[in-house]
């Protein structure tokens, strides 16, 4: 099962535009609730927001980002690139491409306009995590570089852990902006961790990380995390604790119990009733290892 990815805005609208010494006020990313003003501790400082040169090259990448065909937001990010090598915000144009590109769920193109970005930017929180999570969801059982793979997504997912708080602009966003944007890569980046480690059959470093991952975010869970979390409790006999997580997901889901996160999460809820009080003793099968 793959995690349905979040699709927020690109964070960085905010550049340092031809003519002005300080950034340029933009509106907010689409979904993320804004700040609250003055007498806010400040966010601590990450980079200065990228700079564009030129009244040309602040209108083609303006343009560029607002490209919502997938395909064609590509092509308009490799012209902006090919016509602005050394731009600052070729990171961000590309971004723009990912998230069309993840917001149909295309895995490969994801992984791909990712790489981009990290060419440009190694540091690049957003791209890491992307590409981590490609990597975990395309790693298989049967994979005979299983365990290098699922090293390599756990290795960009801590890495965008750390970056998140180095590479990532600070100046001209709302604190509450910054924090929800944060939070959103911490819990794709401990769900990557999670997932992992589930796939690895490390149920208690399973567990851990994605419940890292949801409390992240606790105003948003991801069902697919909570479904996970629940098959992790499972296999560590811990009952009670997969039958909660198991109909948390079930709640998550009350408005499509036909998807498929709905009905492995209903599946998973009734396997559990089976050995609660009242039920079977002991576990006749394990979870279904998805």
């Amino acid at each position: 099962m793959k995690r349905t990815a979040i699709i927020v805005a690109v964070l960085a609208i905010c550049v340092w535009s031809w003519g002005q010494d300080k950034p340029a006020a933009q509106n907010p990313p689409a979904g993320q609730a804004a700040g609250q003003g003055a007498g806010q501790a400040a966010a601590p400082q990450g980079k200065r927001p990228p700079k564009v040169n030129s009244q040309e090259e602040y209108a083609a990448y303006q343009a560029a980002v607002k490209v919502a065909d997938p395909a064609e937001c590509e092509k308009a990010a490799n012209d902006f690139a090919a016509k602005y090598p050394a731009s600052e915000v070729r990171t961000i144009v590309y971004k723009a491409a990912m998230a069309r590109y993840e917001q149909v769920n295309n895995t490969a193109k994801t992984d791909e306009i990712a790489k981009k970005v990290l060419v440009i930017d190694p540091d690049d929180p957003e791209a890491l995590v992307a590409q981590a999570q490609v990597e975990v969801d395309q790693t298989k059982d049967d994979n005979l570089d299983k365990d290098q793979r699922l090293a390599e997504a756990k290795k960009g997912a801590e890495r965008a852990l750390v970056t998140v708080d180095t590479d990532v602009p600070t100046a001209g966003y709302p604190e509450e902006q910054l924090k929800n944007y944060k939070n959103f890569i911490r819990s794709q980046a401990y769900f990557v961790i999670g997932m992992a480690a589930y796939k690895a059959s490390n149920w208690p470093e399973a567990e851990a990380n994605l419940r890292k991952s949801i409390d992240a975010l606790p105003q948003s869970p991801d069902v697919v995390a909570v479904y996970h979390l629940a098959l992790s409790l499972d296999f560590q006999n811990k009952i009670p604790e997969a039958l909660k997580a198991a109909q948390q997901a079930v709640d998550l889901t009350k408005d499509s119990p036909d998807s498929p996160a709905g009905k492995a999460a209903r599946q998973e809820q009734d396997r559990l009733l089976k050995y609660t009080p009242g039920g079977s003793s002991g576990q006749a099968a394990t979870p279904p290892k998805n």
